[in-house]
């Protein structure tokens, strides 16, 4: 696992999906590109989803990273707001699986802890780190924020032994 790798973060929402692309080279990290795609609010949900895909393959295609990071949802008491939210995360897992990535989905907690240290925290407390981390990233909100925060922790837990455990076992 020696060179440069570069990763996508997926923070996932039907409105607005964040990403970032970010490179690592061993414990170095630099800051490629964040943004945030949006669906049409007035649209119905298949052609937002769709909206969502094309966006999501646009970036594939323009920063053509090797793995991709997506951020596991949190269910909430609204369960229509929920299984929306799963089908956009459905579209974010599959853009990069498509694409031939291998996906690796981080539970929130798991990221504010990579970032912040803590599994618990505040909007602020991630754009915070993550321009500690990374000085020269630039995002447009919280969703690329969280984006950046998630490429981040991936780029922290694929060193784990379990990591290359995993893509020693792929085909």
């Amino acid at each position: 696992m020696t060179g440069t790798i570069r990763i996508i973060g997926i923070d996932p929402g039907l409105r607005r999906t964040g990403w970032a692309v970010i490179e690592t080279v061993g414990n170095s990290l630099r800051f490629i590109g964040a943004g945030t795609v949006r669906s049409n609010d007035k649209a119905d949900l298949a052609s937002r989803l769709c909206q969502l895909h094309d966006g999501l393959a646009e970036i594939l295609h323009l920063h053509m990273p090797q793995e991709a990071a997506v951020e596991a949802t949190f269910v909430n008491k609204d369960a229509v707001a929920t299984l929306k939210l799963g089908q956009a995360r459905g579209i974010a897992m599959l853009v990069p699986a498509r694409a031939g990535l291998r996906v690796a989905e981080y539970a929130p907690n798991a990221v504010k802890k990579a970032v912040i240290g803590v599994g618990h925290g505040e909007k602020r407390q991630i754009h915070m780190m993550v321009k500690v981390l990374m000085p020269k990233a630039l995002f447009d909100g919280d969703d690329a924020a969280d984006a950046i925060a998630v490429a981040i922790c991936h780029a922290h837990h694929r060193q784990s032994p379990a990591w290359r455990l995993a893509l020693e076992a792929q085909p």
